[in-house]
């Protein structure tokens, strides 16, 4: 009830400040799971994308998004996000224990493949969880490009501006493969992020993002 009613009144705010082009929201399913794979460049993009998409979707974010930034964290909460340490192990693998019990409640779940934001606008390789969610639950994939989303609240920023943002969703995906096999949740990682890129026109890099802040001393 409380997502419904911080909903209600974010939307129209969100509408107004991003004025917000969609395409391709007619795949998102009525009822019935789903899995959105979503590129990551801004830490309000879990807040902006269930706050103009019909149905109630649950995002994880990163412990920092909640802490870090009173803005970020605030929006986080408005939206509905859950908190997660990302450094844990343990605590990952109960994250996509509870987001396969949420989608096998018939729900949607969203989630950032790259594990963290791009640090310059590129796609960069993706983690292999969303694999293990789609193959466990058996739930379709949809590709979804954001874009925009930097320039309302640019890396290092505290204070959100307004910014024109495009969202493409895309086709369905539904693999097959067995969930406990790392080269099939490779594979299956592999054709999400081919299929966000050819939506977003990103340049690809193969190589995970943390990888690529930590050997470029970024946070």
């Amino acid at each position: 009830m409380l997502y419904e009613v911080v909903k209600f009144a974010a939307a129209p705010l969100t509408n107004a400040m991003c004025r917000p082009h969609i395409s391709g929201a007619a795949y998102v399913p009525r009822s019935g799971p789903a899995i959105l794979a979503v590129n990551h460049l801004s830490v309000l993009d879990s807040f902006l994308l269930p706050a103009l998409l019909p149905r109630h979707v649950t995002f994880t974010a990163k412990n920092e998004y909640f802490d870090g930034n009173p803005v970020s964290g605030f929006f986080m909460r408005l939206g509905g996000s859950l908190p997660i340490d990302r450094e844990s192990a343990h605590a990952a693998q109960a994250m996509l224990d509870d987001a396969a019990a949420l989608l096998e409640r018939g729900e949607l779940f969203g989630i950032h493949p790259e594990g963290t934001r791009s640090p310059d606008g590129r796609l960069y390789r993706g983690k292999i969880g969303v694999a293990w969610l789609a193959l466990k639950t058996g739930a379709p994939v949809l590709p979804v490009a954001l874009s925009g989303t930097d320039k309302v609240l640019p890396y290092g920023a505290k204070v959100p501006r307004p910014a024109r943002i495009g969202i493409s969703i895309g086709a369905p995906m539904r693999f097959t493969g067995d969930h406990t096999s790392a080269r099939d949740r490779r594979r299956v990682t592999d054709e999400i992020m081919a299929a966000i890129q050819e939506l977003s026109g990103q340049e690809y890099v193969p190589t995970y993002a943390a990888s690529y802040k930590a050997s470029n001393g970024m946070p």
